[in-house]
């Protein structure tokens, strides 16, 4: 990334939300948390899940009071997501590639569909 990009992007709101939603899919959205992103989820017909539980050997967890990610899975995604962060900032501040990445999301982004940073 080049100097006159780095102050375009402190001035640039677009450019900027544009580089922050690509960093979340690029370092959060597609790490491991796709892996505990998957499976089945439930359904509620009252919508905001309160007929639904879990049922466990010791008893009924209402979902609104189910921890969705155990200690070791919540461990292992934000060193993932760390290490992600790393390695993409590492690129993105340092090589040719970087400053093309900046360039092309000034006039295009790449998770429109996502709501910009408020």
């Amino acid at each position: 990334m080049t100097p006159d990009q780095l102050i375009e992007l402190k001035s640039n709101p677009v450019l900027r939300a544009h580089l922050v939603k690509f960093i979340a899919l690029e370092c959060f959205r597609n790490s491991t948390l796709e892996d505990l992103h998957t499976g089945i989820s439930p359904s509620s017909k009252t919508g905001d899940y309160s007929d639904v539980k879990v049922v466990t050997p010791y008893g009924e967890i209402p979902w609104n009071n189910l921890s969705r990610l155990n200690d070791d899975e919540m461990k292992e995604l934000m060193i993932d997501v760390v290490n992600r962060t790393d390695r993409y900032l590492g690129a993105i501040l340092v090589t040719k590639k970087g400053a093309d990445v900046v360039e092309t999301l000034k006039t295009f982004d790449p998770v429109a569909k996502w709501n910009d940073p408020e």
